[in-house]
């Protein structure tokens, strides 16, 4: 019976509070939300990513070569390897009908009439070449639907410079090429991009391979050093142009899709955390408001025989009750966005299948998580009402000491009445003061963090494409080509300057730190390569030092004027030791430069070129573009045109829908917590406003004390909440720095403003909820209320 009773109370408690528990609810359903989102997403992508690779056999290690005869039997032989396989890989140029821009490729080989032992293929559509069919080619899904091809299709690939027409049989995925993208872009761009699938046979005879391949794949045992394959790998093949065997973390596809996994984690982590940090800091004022309340009703409680347990349970089961709602909500909210996020990483990643599900354990962890953070928040005001005594709770509370604030003693005088009672009344209470400012506060960083990223990445396009790469186009050979190259593009209608550009795949060594990357070689005092300092100044390229990534110098632990081992993996594997001329900031890979002359004393084409820099006079873009796809010597152009359109097509389509809900999320916290705020400071002042009405305040005038509390606690908030935001962000961007990208701490004056104005709405929205409580307000109820 007893029991039975504070049941009734918990729900009576409950329903008074339905306002304020409805906001707390809220908060609670979007850290759970984030919390279950991130991890399902998280944890179906690595699930798909670990069967994927299992059921389609993906390679372990991987080594390119200029040549090498198939008869290399004894890498098979290597101890702990378990299967290896050799394969034709080159770059070709695709020719679709009525699309009129450059599209490159990667033909890739596959064993006549079949898929190989290892990176084999996933056929989504139609099915595999005839064997020792050369005119029959299996391209990439993604490729595929960019432009709605299919089996029967037609396409024209340039192959070693000769123009070749393709039958489309299939369409397939690969766990070689999960992340699609082209070298040396920023995201995927499946219009200009793809990959081909053909016969050995047929690749054999176009690249003049018979009997050769230029790529070899090794699956080794799970007990097996890799570093020790590796090495073993490198001697087998040092006389056949190796370039080094890697293991799968440097394997593109399979870094880009690890570090974005790890990038996953970070935000799974962390935006839950501050939601849910938000929420217990709102259980603990309204715990402690409603146990303020109740002092008498817990006086009345224990002098009837209620025990200290008792009542502790009771207040915890209506704050456990209130972040379970939350809890429920949350869960499915979370799950229905999961859903979203996992289909729109299987346009970036494309695999097969998702093996999306809800987890049971992702479920109690959220719940464990919630209620924890929930009991933490509460516990001091539980205990304050167990450990009160009964004779002391029937008492009410010592009445509040007003006297004059630090601004009345600074000399400001002459504010009116109403001003100075909403300063006294937060001045004489400063703990709540600071806890309710804290709370807005809060909301306020939330909605600086949801902003944080899409300000990231639009500076790092600013410095990207705008500061740094000058070029219109870069304009990579299939060969080796001499200065002439660069002569005969600058003679092109359109072509306004070329600068040459060389590549040298290196290991760069410190110790026992090492990183495999390629040296970029430009002409002293690149124009339209420019590299930038931590001040975004340009940094003039000069001969006899190298210039490394301020990241990668960090990574192998280097400082400007150490010297630093670099192993050329190309031609006679020279190794050196070279200067650390200067560290530069750049956002996206690690990388290495030097001038071209430099370049030429330890290699001996001296006036050979990769690839080169140009730009375009202003509107004769397509011109160009039709001058060199004619041009049989490019394995691929990449227009900066069609780059930023690409990455801002993709921010567009992920980024910015998930930073619309961030700010939609966020924005109904900050609402949360501010009327949670408002709700709570009527509540506790409803007799002294119910006074301030019989003493003869009109209700405008007690209104405008109200409100002025709650407006003068927003705009406190504010400036606070700009600190928190900065420091969640970058936490954030602290966890965001990888190989691949370097998420830069920026955070623009618009993302402040934005969310400065989103707090103000929802104040003013809480405002109007409480004016309408206000008018309500029953004097001669509150003036009941205990002295």
């Amino acid at each position: 019976m007893a029991m039975r009773m504070l049941q009734v109370k918990l729900l009576r408690n409950l329903w008074q509070l339905k306002g304020q528990a409805a906001a707390i609810a809220t908060v609670v359903a979007g850290g759970v939300a984030m919390f279950i989102m991130s991890f399902t997403v998280l944890q179906a992508l690595r699930a798909t990513q670990e069967a994927f690779y299992a059921q389609y056999h993906f390679a372990d290690v991987f080594a390119d070569v200029r040549r090498a005869p198939v008869s290399l039997e004894r890498i098979a032989d290597i101890p702990g390897i378990q299967q290896v396989e050799g394969r034709i890989v080159a770059p070709v140029n695709v020719r679709l009908e009525g699309f009129n821009e450059p599209i490159t490729g990667r033909a890739v080989s596959l064993p006549d009439g079949g898929t190989g032992e290892l990176n084999q293929i996933y056929l989504s559509a139609g099915q595999l070449p005839q064997a020792f069919s050369s005119d029959q080619v299996v391209i990439s899904e993604a490729f595929a639907e960019a432009h709605k091809l299919r089996p029967g299709d037609k396409i024209s690939a340039v192959i070693r410079g000769r123009m070749q027409a393709l039958t489309i049989v299939g369409l397939a995925l690969s766990p070689e090429y999960i992340y699609q993208i082209q070298p040396g872009a920023m995201v995927p761009d499946y219009q200009r991009y793809c990959i081909l699938w053909l016969n050995h046979s047929a690749l054999e005879a176009a690249f003049d391979m018979e009997g050769a391949f230029n790529t070899l794949s090794a699956q080794v045992a799970a007990d097996t050093q890799v570093a020790d394959i590796i090495e073993r790998l490198d001697l087998q093949l040092k006389n056949w142009g190796a370039l080094g065997a890697y293991d799968r973390s440097q394997q593109t596809s399979h870094m880009f899709l690890k570090q974005e996994l790890d990038q996953l984690q970070v935000m799974a982590t962390v935006m839950p955390a501050i939601f849910l940090g938000v929420a217990a800091f709102l259980l603990n004022v309204v715990a402690a408001r409603l146990i303020r309340t109740q002092r008498d009703q817990i006086a009345i409680l224990k002098a009837f025989g209620y025990s200290n347990i008792a009542i502790g349970r009771h207040y915890l089961t209506l704050v456990l009750l209130i972040a379970l709602i939350g809890v429920v909500l949350g869960v499915a909210a979370g799950r229905e966005l999961a859903v979203g996020l996992g289909g729109l990483y299987q346009e970036y990643y494309r695999f097969p299948w998702l093996l999306l599900e809800l987890r049971l354990p992702t479920v109690a962890s959220a719940t464990a998580v919630t209620l924890a953070a929930a009991l933490l928040g509460t516990l001091k005001a539980v205990y304050s009402a167990v450990s009160i005594a009964p004779a002391e709770a029937m008492r009410p509370e010592p009445p509040a000491i007003f006297g004059r604030t630090l601004l009345e003693r600074a000399g400001f005088h002459k504010m009116h009445a109403p001003a100075r009672m909403v300063l006294r009344n937060l001045e004489r209470q400063p703990a709540k003061t600071l806890l309710s400012i804290t709370g807005i506060a809060m909301s306020v960083a939330i909605l600086i963090v949801s902003g944080f990223q899409k300000d990231a990445i639009n500076y790092m396009i600013r410095v990207q494409f705008s500061l740094a790469e000058k070029q219109s186009a870069t304009v990579q050979f299939f060969e080796t080509e001499s200065a002439r190259a660069q002569f005969e593009l600058a003679s092109l209608p359109g072509v306004d300057y070329v600068e040459p550009l060389r590549n040298a795949p290196v290991v760069l060594r410190n110790g026992q730190w090492e990183y495999r990357t390629a040296i970029r070689a430009l002409p002293e005092n690149s124009q339209l390569n420019r590299i930038l300092d931590k001040k975004l100044r340009q940094i003039p390229l000069r001969d006899g030092g190298l210039f490394l990534s301020d990241y990668l110098a960090k990574h192998l632990r280097l400082q400007v004027g150490d010297k630093v081992r670099v192993e050329f993996l190309d031609g006679a594997r020279r190794q050196l030791d070279l200067p650390i001329a200067a560290t530069i900031e750049d956002y996206v890979g690690l990388n290495a430069y030097m001038t071209i002359d430099s370049l030429s004393l330890y290699r001996p084409e001296k006036q050979a070129m990769e690839g080169a820099l140009l730009t375009i006079v202003a509107d004769q873009e397509k011109q160009v573009k039709d001058a060199l796809l004619k041009i049989p010597q490019i394995a691929g152009v990449n227009f900066r045109s069609d780059i930023m359109e690409s990455f801002r097509r993709t921010m567009d389509e992920t980024l910015l829908t998930f930073t619309f809900f961030s700010v939609l999320l966020a924005g109904s916290i900050a609402f949360a917590v501010v009327y949670n705020n408002a709700r709570i400071a009527f509540a506790e002042r409803a007799r002294e406003l119910a006074s301030l009405r019989v003493l003869g305040f009109s209700q405008a005038e007690v209104a405008r004390i109200l409100i002025g509390e709650i407006l003068m606690l927003t705009l406190a908030a504010i400036p606070f909440g700009f600190i928190l935001g900065y420091g969640f962000a970058a936490m954030i961007a602290l966890g965001l720095q990888t190989e691949i990208y370097r998420v830069p701490l920026i955070l623009s004056p618009s993302t402040f403003a934005t969310a400065a104005l989103v707090v103000v709405v929802a104040t003013v929205l809480s405002t109007f909820i409480v004016i309408k409580k206000l008018r309500g307000l029953d004097m001669l109820r509150a003036l009941k209320s205990a002295e």
